[in-house]
């Protein structure tokens, strides 16, 4: 999903958390009618027409002073309209035309990126009517939905579609090497990460601009290593940033991990896992993304010969039900297995890229499935007759059988634990699917 972001924007309660539900297909984001409910973001996949793109409902709070309220809105604008492929802005048919709505469009209509106008919670044809009042706001076109009930979505989705198909693709000189991206939320010491390596060879370490994202790549090749590093260390920078720090960061890490084969996924030692943390770590598995997960801050532990082996287990535990991944525990600070986090992530890659022929496939698998037929529903007993591996850039698998809509959730986590165990797919999420045969 290359440069596929899409960014509800809008003032407080016009409904982008229930568009973002509706395109979505979940219902993650808390609705309410009280403006201000969305405090925290959220990122969703969205699918329309067979082309996936990422959704952000940037939300909004509602602090008591108007004037820093209006600034948090320009804020999170700035960010959306930055890191977004293309941003939908929301307004509410019901309510006249609010100042907020105005300084939306005063800021959007200074962006190259596309912007879509959609007028939300349009009804009835009465509502239709008077939505042409927001012709105002200076956008050429508009579309009239109904978040609630779907009305409308189609086109939209429709429009969507085709501002992303016309993205130019950018030139990319390095396609043929591995991308390893250094992923977390602030301050859990990417920068520090990148700097120990690129600080210790610099004279052999590029700079690979000119993708269209405006994002700086590094081709490392020192110790034997050549690759490319994508880093979203780029986000301290952002020093302006402030009230939307995480909103930005996650968006940032969004744009870094569709960029991505292998994401080293750092997170700080010294405190358990962060809500952050775990939204990263979604993203990361939604795009089926291989992972390497960074322990940082190692050296600051008071350790004891179990620490590592608790630590691990704890970790697992929250980040189930996808616990097969690598996990490195370094000190950035001080170099410690900085080396050692690459040579996991090449392994990584390598786990991601690999092709298992088919022969071999079924005959393991086969084995695996006579042991362990899966369970009959209502009398009728179900067959899988081969496995193929399908030719996707991460790891799919499909089994061809006789009922595939009976085979549950238990049977498939029994045939992806047997593919891992018999196949080194170590940090890597895979996709598992039965199809009638």
């Amino acid at each position: 999903m290359e440069n596929r972001i899409v960014a509800i924007v809008g003032r407080p309660n016009v409904g982008k958390s229930t568009l973002f539900n509706r395109l979505t297909g979940r219902r993650k984001a808390i609705v309410d009618d009280h403006s201000g409910v969305t405090r925290d973001r959220h990122y969703g996949v969205s699918d329309w027409n067979g082309m996936e793109f990422n959704v952000i409902d940037t939300g909004g709070f509602v602090p008591d002073s108007t004037d820093i309220f209006e600034k948090a809105i320009r804020e999170q604008v700035h960010i959306a309209m930055e890191e977004a492929s293309v941003l939908l802005f929301v307004v509410d048919a019901i309510s006249e035309i609010h100042p907020l709505d105005q300084e939306f469009a005063n800021i959007l209509r200074r962006t190259k990126k596309p912007v879509i106008m959609v007028v939300n919670k349009v009804d009835n044809d009465t509502l239709r009517f008077q939505s042409s009042t927001f012709y105002q706001l200076g956008f050429d076109e508009l579309f009239d939905i109904s978040s609630a009930s779907g009305a409308g979505t189609g086109e939209l989705l429709d429009k969507v579609v085709e501002e992303l198909k016309e993205l130019k693709p950018f030139e990319d000189t390095t396609s043929h090497l591995p991308k390893i991206a250094i992923v977390g939320r602030p301050n859990v010491g990417k920068s520090s990460f990148i700097n120990a390596l690129i600080g210790e060879e610099r004279n052999i370490v590029t700079d690979i601009s000119g993708t269209t994202r405006d994002s700086i790549d590094t081709r490392y090749t020192a110790f034997g290593f050549d690759m490319v590093l994508v880093d979203t260390a780029g986000i301290r920078k952002k020093s302006k940033v402030h009230e939307d720090i995480e909103f930005y960061s996650v968006m940032r890490s969004i744009r870094t991990i569709e960029d991505c084969d292998v994401c080293l996924f750092m997170i700080d030692g010294t405190e358990p896992l962060q809500n952050q943390d775990m939204s990263i770590f979604s993203v990361i598995e939604k795009n089926k993304k291989g992972i390497v997960l960074l322990v940082n801050k190692w050296d600051l532990i008071d350790k004891d010969t179990s620490s590592t082996k608790k630590y691990e287990e704890a970790i697992k535990e929250r980040l189930a039900p996808f616990t097969d991944l690598p996990i490195v525990f370094i000190s950035a600070l001080n170099k410690q297995r900085i080396h050692k986090a690459l040579e996991t992530a090449m392994e990584v890659f390598e786990n991601r890229t690999q092709k298992i022929p088919t022969s071999k496939l079924n005959e393991i698998m086969q084995e695996a499935i006579q042991k362990n037929p899966p369970p009959s529903y209502k009398g009728k007993y179900i067959k899988i007759k081969y496995v193929t591996q399908l030719p996707t850039h991460s790891p799919s698998f499909a089994f061809f059988c006789n009922l595939p809509q009976y085979i549950k959730d238990p049977y498939k986590r029994y045939v992806e634990n047997q593919l891992r165990e018999h196949f080194n797919l170590h940090g890597v999420p895979i996709r598992i699917f039965f199809r009638k045969k």
